[in-house]
C-alpha cells in the first residue's frame, strides 16, 4: 500500500537513443532499490511483477518497472518474438536503466538489486555479470538462467532462483544454471506452482522470497555514487 511520503513517478528512461518508459517507486527511507526485467511477451503492466513490487515496497524497498522495448520495438516483437530472445540487447538496456537510476538524486546511493521473470532473468544476469560492482542480488522469477550462457560464472551477486515444482522444464534448467552460477546461490522451489504462479499463495511465496533475498543483501550506503561504479566497473577498472 502506497503512503503519502512515497515518490510514486512515470519515468523516461533514456537508452542509446531509444526512450524507455516506466514507473519509478521510492518509499521513504528505502534500504535498497530493486530494477525489474520482465520476461518475453509482457512489459512493466505484467500483474505478477506489479504485486511482487508493492509487497517489496512494504519491505522498504524502492522499485523501477521499466519496459525493456519501446512501443514500436514491442508491435516489431509480437510479429516476429526476435527481440524478447535476445539476451544481450535486453542486458543493454537494463544496464542504460541502472545507469539512469543511479544518476537520480534520490536513488543513488541505495544498493540496487534486479528481479527478472522469464528471459528477463537471463538479461540481469547478464548485466549483472558486467556490473559485479553494482548489483548486490538477483532474484529470477519462473526464470530462464541458461539464456545468460557463459556469463554464469561471472555472475558474483548473491542470486535467488524461484520455479514452481510443477513447471518441470524449467525447474531442470534451472538446477544445471545453479551448479555454473558463481557467487551465492539458492534455488527456492515453491510448491504446487506451475510456471506464472498462478496457483492460490504461490506469487505471495514468490514475493515473501524476493523481499527477505533482497533486504538480507542490502547493506551499508554506497561512499562513491553507484553511477561512478557502475561505470568503472563496465570498464573492467
Amino acid at each position: 500500500m502506497r503512503t503519502d511520503s512515497e515518490i510514486h513517478v512515470p519515468v523516461i528512461v533514456p537508452a542509446a537513443g531509444a526512450t524507455l518508459h516506466g514507473d519509478l517507486a521510492v518509499p521513504e527511507a528505502a534500504l535498497g532499490i530493486v530494477l525489474f526485467a520482465h520476461g518475453s511477451g509482457s512489459s512493466r503492466r505484467s500483474p505478477r511483477n506489479r504485486y511482487v513490487a508493492e509487497h517489496l515496497r512494504a519491505s522498504g524497498l524502492a522499485t523501477l518497472l521499466l519496459d525493456l522495448l519501446t512501443e514500436e520495438e514491442e508491435a516489431a516483437d509480437f510479429e516476429s518474438g526476435h527481440l524478447r530472445f535476445d539476451v544481450p540487447f535486453l542486458a543493454g538496456r537494463l544496464l542504460a536503466a541502472m545507469r539512469w537510476t543511479l544518476g537520480r538524486s534520490e536513488t543513488a546511493r541505495l544498493p540496487l538489486g534486479l528481479f527478472g521473470a522469464s528471459t528477463g532473468a537471463a538479461a540481469a544476469l547478464v548485466a549483472a555479470a558486467q556490473a559485479p560492482e553494482v548489483v548486490r542480488a538477483v532474484v529470477s522469477r519462473g526464470g530462464r538462467p541458461d539464456l545468460a550462457g557463459d556469463a554464469l560464472e561471472r555472475v558474483h551477486a548473491p542470486t535467488l532462483l524461484i520455479v514452481g515444482d510443477r513447471d518441470a522444464d524449467v525447474l531442470a534448467l534451472n538446477r544445471a544454471a545453479k551448479k555454473r552460477l558463481g557467487g551465492e546461490v539458492r534455488l527456492s522451489v515453491v510448491s504446487g506452482a506451475s510456471h506464472l504462479f498462478e496457483e492460490p499463495g504461490t506469487l505471495a511465496e514468490v514475493a515473501r522470497l524476493a523481499a527477505a533475498w533482497f533486504r538480507g543483501h542490502c547493506g551499508a550506503l554506497w561512499a562513491p555514487s553507484g553511477a561512478d561504479l557502475l561505470d568503472a566497473s563496465v570498464r573492467g577498472e
